[in-house]
């Protein structure tokens, strides 16, 4: 038997390394200072799209899905700029791009706003490339836009019903789906296998419903402070104009904890000190977030993320 042996190639980790040395060069240069924060946490984020992985412990604990919160309370604190580079967990995720353990690159920007940070990813993505990225041409567009080219409709205005006709298509199970499911459908299914190869894509201004743990801004429609950037077809980055309201934040919670209910899942304990920091004030900041191990799977062209990990966890 051979399956005690890494799942990456010894020249991969090597290039890993190398990756993961030269993100950390990147944010030296730009005086943003690495920190480290918990991996076990009393509470979990409760988006039902993110499912954390429990511990078997005599108290309630999850393995991090995101060091998101922590990394928000040492903001609080004055810290100023920061970034994390390590291990997140999420239950279920296995595929091609998904493993239930990951590496994730975090970092905040202090008085930035999120279109700024757009900026920095992009410049970011291109130094770590060495090179690979050069020829690659930039489009920023809004999830309007992107919805309107690639799946032939409005998504704030299209129907219900129409939006389920187009959803059904996929032959996905429909029970229990939102609206924002569906729209996340036809993302995943229509519009991301259709998006240009070799290009860096930005989108931006997504449905209020879909802000996350960003900034809503108002207007008709409104729309939250959120990007994505997709490495050719590949989702890499989540960023946000940081939501800073505590109360709003707690309604978040506590709406998707009720969405938890509805779908039969377990509700989780909200981080209270994550909501006490936001009390003492976060300051106006941007922040995002990078799957690295699939950036590395675009630089080395490996067909899945199992190639570029040393090995594939399994909870």
């Amino acid at each position: 038997m051979d399956n005690w042996k890494p799942t990456a190639d010894v020249a991969v980790l090597e290039q890993r390394a190398r990756l993961l040395e030269k993100i950390r060069g990147f944010f030296a240069q730009r005086n943003v200072m690495e920190v480290a924060t918990p991996l076990v946490s009393p509470a979990a984020n409760p988006d039902p799209a993110t499912e954390p992985i429990r511990l078997a412990t005599p108290e309630r604990s999850f393995l991090r899905s995101s060091a998101e919160f922590a990394m928000k309370r040492l903001l609080a604190a004055g810290s100023g700029d920061i970034y994390e580079l390590g291990p997140v967990f999420r239950a279920g995720e296995s595929g091609r791009t998904h493993s239930p353990e990951f590496t994730m690159l975090e970092w905040y920007r202090r008085d930035w706003d999120y279109l700024q940070l757009m900026s920095e990813v992009s410049a970011l993505v291109r130094f770590v490339g060495g090179g690979a990225f050069d020829s690659w041409p930039e489009r920023t567009i809004t999830y309007a836009e992107l919805f309107r080219e690639y799946a032939g409709f409005d998504p704030h205005t299209v129907s219900d019903s129409e939006l389920q006709s187009v959803g059904l298509a996929t032959n996905i199970e429909a029970d229990q789906m939102t609206r924002n499911d569906w729209l996340d459908l036809v993302t995943t299914t229509v519009i991301q296998p259709a998006l240009p190869e070799d290009t860096f894509t930005f989108v931006h201004q997504y449905p209020a419903g879909q802000a996350a743990l960003a900034r809503v801004r108002p207007g008709s429609p409104p729309h939250a402070e959120r990007f994505e950037l997709y490495l050719g077809r590949m989702e890499l980055a989540n960023g946000y104009q940081e939501l800073t309201d505590p109360d709003e934040q707690l309604r978040r919670f506590e709406t998707e904890n009720q969405r938890r209910r509805q779908a039969s899942l377990i509700e989780l304990p909200l981080d209270t000190l994550f909501l006490a920091a936001l009390q003492h004030g976060l300051p106006e900041c941007a922040g995002v977030a990078v799957g690295v191990d699939r950036l590395l799977m675009v630089l080395l062209e490996a067909g899945s993320i199992a190639e570029v990990l040393t090995f594939v966890a399994e909870y």
